[in-house]
């Protein structure tokens, strides 16, 4: 499995960002996909994951600003970013769970793969 994150970059505050994720290989249609985000020197956080059937799951930060959407026929997920604000700077990384049971997980340690990274960085 490869995931390959794009569409960082710098945005003033209040503005919009796309940021997507191409994934590749087995079984990423079962998959459930995520987006986390980290700041340098704090673990990674999770923001919004999508599962199979397309239930969504949010962090209480990103709520009514973020959108997550998945595409099964190009295997890519997609996050919409708006109202960007500047403790929204940080790295962002789509991740993804193999696993065949449970709900969309918001720990790191239940996702397999990785992308690499896209950064954001929003100026006030």
């Amino acid at each position: 499995v490869q995931l390959q994150a794009s569409g960082g970059g710098l945005v003033q505050a209040g503005g919009s960002l796309t940021l997507s994720c191409a994934a590749s290989g087995r079984a990423v249609r079962l998959s459930k996909m995520a987006w986390f985000r980290r700041v340098p020197g704090k673990e990674r956080d999770f923001i919004a994951g999508v599962g199979r059937i397309g239930d969504v799951v949010y962090d209480d930060s990103v709520k009514g600003r973020f959108t997550i959407s998945r595409d099964l026929g190009k295997n890519t997920v997609d996050l919409q970013m708006t109202s960007l604000k500047p403790e929204d700077t940080a790295v962002y990384y789509c991740a993804l769970d193999l696993a065949a049971s449970g709900g969309t997980k918001n720990h790191a340690g239940a996702y397999d793969y990785w992308g690499q990274g896209t950064q954001v960085t929003v100026s006030s």
